[in-house]
């Protein structure tokens, strides 16, 4: 593929470097290495790169599953590019059947440093991972693109065939995946189209919740956002601001969701793990905040979710491993053997 091709060199430097251990230890402040070759444009509002396993621009009649997979805090779509295409190889021929998507949510710094058109989307360094809007060119929800990019998957003229869409992401993308299973709008239009739509949570940092109520009530006491959005209902952005709580609640439980979560990404420390009061008032690590918000979850009054948790064991913070495991590969394409579920 045209994008996979420039990416074969970056790919032995993740072999040998075993970059994605220590995935996201390095600060995100500095502009990225590589920016997506593809282009989705927005509404009319701006342009959203993205790379794609096959050419959506002609009919895909072999393609019955679309795979979003959305990168973490680094931006780093490229190394989260070659993890959706070592997780599509090891599926077979479940894998041939798929398109691979992933989307690239810049930063000015970004923009500047590619010297990149104006009219191409930019974001804050984070705010894009709970659905703030662009800083430019205009100001649209990192959610809004998300929608366009299913609304693309409609088109029955390029996706004859498409039976379901899954929509992943680890670490800071894990915090967009389910904030957007919250909040997203595109669903709707696949419905309609009679494509199912499955949302894949890996090892984020954070959740939204519903209620008031967290895993460590002293630290929520002397926290005075603890909870504001994107942790709690409070102070919405724009997006979802006209919704209420009880709405997006019923239509987030009703909706497919997978939390994976790697049995070793418990280091209270790593250098990437949201340190703040909002956070640390949900858990100490990635692992007990995941098993804790989905604890609290089931107790409500609404009944058990439609939503499953899974162990990846022996897995920590490693955007790689966690897709290319038995259980990310059952979360992205039903591919057999995953009995990690708690």
């Amino acid at each position: 593929m045209r994008a996979l091709a420039g990416l074969v060199a970056i790919a032995l430097v993740l072999i040998c470097g075993h970059a994605f251990a220590a995935d996201e230890a390095a600060p995100n402040r500095k502009p990225v290495r590589a920016v997506a070759d593809a282009r989705l444009a927005v509404g009319g509002q701006g342009i959203l790169p993205l790379y794609l396993s096959s050419d959506w621009s002609m009919p895909l009649p072999a393609i019955s599953r679309a795979i979003i997979v959305l990168h973490g805090r680094l931006r780093n779509a490229d190394e989260y590019y070659l993890s959706a295409h070592t997780a599509q190889v090891a599926a077979g021929d479940d894998g041939k059947r798929a398109l691979m998507i992933v989307p690239q949510f810049l930063a000015e710094i970004d923009v500047e440093a590619h010297k990149l058109p104006a009219d191409v989307l930019r974001w804050s360094l984070e705010g894009w991972e709970g659905g703030d809007a662009a800083l430019a060119p205009n100001p649209v929800s990192s959610f809004e693109a998300l929608d366009a990019i299913l609304a693309k998957l409609t088109d029955r003229r390029i996706f004859p065939n498409l039976k379901q869409v899954v929509v992943a992401g680890h670490s800071g993308g894990g915090q967009v995946a389910q904030r957007y299973a919250i909040a997203g709008k595109g669903e709707a239009a696949l419905l309609r189209q009679h494509i199912d739509i499955r949302y894949v949570v890996a090892n984020p940092s954070s959740y939204a919740y519903f209620s008031a109520e967290r895993q460590v009530p002293a630290i929520a006491a002397s926290c005075p956002g603890y909870n504001n959005w994107k942790y709690g209902m409070d102070e919405r952005p724009p997006y979802l601001a006209n919704v209420t709580p009880a709405a997006l609640e019923q239509r987030y439980v009703e909706r497919e969701v997978i939390y994976l979560l790697g049995t070793l990404d418990t280091n209270p420390e790593h250098p990437a793990l949201d340190k703040s009061c909002m956070a640390k008032a949900q858990g100490a690590t990635r692992y007990a905040r995941g098993h804790a918000y989905a604890e609290a979850m089931a107790k409500r009054n609404h009944g058990t979710p439609n939503h499953r948790v899974w162990d990846v064991a022996g897995v920590g913070h490693d955007a790689d491993k966690m897709l290319t495991s038995t259980c990310g590969l059952a979360a992205l394409f039903d591919s057999p053997g995953c009995g990690a579920e708690r």
